[in-house]
C-alpha cells in the first residue's frame, strides 16, 4: 500500500472525484494508472482519496492511496498523467491505509481578492468562526456537521490569504465560510454570524451563497505517514506551475492594459 501526493490546477476540471459527465481529476488519474498497467479493474485496489475537491478546485497536497506496485514513482506516474496534474511524493502506508478516513486534518488556503475589506473586521470575524459549531447553515450536507475549524488571516497586497484547517469539512464550508467573512468585513453586521450559526436553519435570501471556486486550494493533508519527495518530479511539478503562473500573468497584463486608457 501506498500514499502519494497530488498537486493539480482544477480550474479545467469538474472537480476530483469521476462523474457522469466532464473531465475530472480521478479520470486523469486512473488513466495515468492504466495506461502503466499499475492496476485492473474499475479503480485500485484499497484505493481511496483525501477528499473531493469541487469544480474549479486546486490542490497542492491532495492525497491518494491504493495497493501500488514497488517500481511505481511519483516520477513514472507524471509520465502518463495530463501537466495540469502533477504526482511529487509517495510514502509507504500500512496495509488497511485509507486516505480519507486516516487524515488527520486538511487545510486549505483560499486567496480572496480583497481591497475593499477591513482586515480587524476580518479577523475578528474569523476568531468568532473558529471553534466547534455546528455549520449547519454554510454547507448542502444535512449530517455531520458539527465541527472543530479553525480560520486564520494574512494581509498579502490586495489579497487576503484565509487559512482553515479542520479534521474534515462538511460540502462548501470553506467557500461559505469565506463569503461569509467578506461580507461582515466589507460593512455587514456581526450580528449575522449568530444567527448563521444559530440552530434553525437558514433559507432563501437569508442564506449564504459559495465564494467562487478557483481561488481555493486543499494545501495540506495530515497523516501519520513520512512522505518521501522524489527530487525529479518535485522539479518539474514546480517547472509546470511556474509556467502556468507566468502565462496567467501575462493574461492578466493584457486585460489590465483593456481598461488603462
Amino acid at each position: 500500500m501506498r500514499a502519494f501526493r497530488l498537486a493539480y490546477d482544477g480550474t479545467q476540471y469538474r472537480g476530483f472525484q469521476r462523474q457522469p459527465h466532464g473531465d475530472t481529476v480521478e479520470d486523469e488519474l486512473f488513466a495515468a494508472l492504466r495506461a502503466l498497467d499499475a492496476f485492473s479493474g474499475e479503480k485500485p485496489e484499497g484505493y481511496a482519496a483525501a477528499g473531493r475537491t469541487d469544480a474549479g478546485v486546486s490542490a497542492r497536497a491532495q492525497t491518494v492511496g491504493f495497493e501500488s506496485p514497488e517500481w511505481l514513482t511519483p516520477r513514472a506516474l507524471n509520465a502518463e498523467l495530463s501537466e495540469s496534474v502533477r504526482a511529487w511524493a509517495f510514502a509507504d502506508a500500512p496495509d488497511g491505509f485509507h486516505a480519507t478516513h486516516h487524515a488527520q486534518y486538511r487545510e486549505y488556503v483560499y486567496h480572496l481578492h480583497a481591497p475593499d475589506v477591513d482586515d480587524d473586521r476580518a479577523r475578528e470575524t474569523a476568531r468568532r468562526l473558529s471553534g466547534v459549531h455546528d455549520f449547519h447553515n454554510l454547507t448542502t450536507d444535512s449530517k455531520n456537521t458539527e465541527r472543530d475549524v479553525s480560520l486564520s488571516l494574512e494581509r498579502e497586497n490586495e489579497y487576503l490569504v484565509v487559512t482553515a484547517r479542520a479534521g474534515g469539512f462538511p460540502r462548501g464550508l470553506v467557500r461559505r465560510l469565506v463569503a461569509l467573512l467578506h461580507d461582515v468585513a466589507t460593512g455587514g453586521s456581526f450580528d449575522r454570524l449568530s444567527r448563521v450559526l444559530s440552530p434553525e436553519p437558514l433559507d432563501g435570501p437569508l442564506g449564504v451563497p459559495a465564494a467562487p471556486a478557483h481561488p481555493l486550494v486543499l494545501a495540506d493533508v495530515g497523516y501519520d505517514l513520512d512522505f518521501e519527495v522524489d527530487d525529479r518530479a518535485a522539479a518539474n511539478c514546480r517547472e509546470v506551475f511556474e509556467s502556468l503562473a507566468v502565462e496567467r500573468r501575462t493574461r492578466a497584463r493584457v486585460a489590465d492594459s483593456l481598461y488603462s486608457q
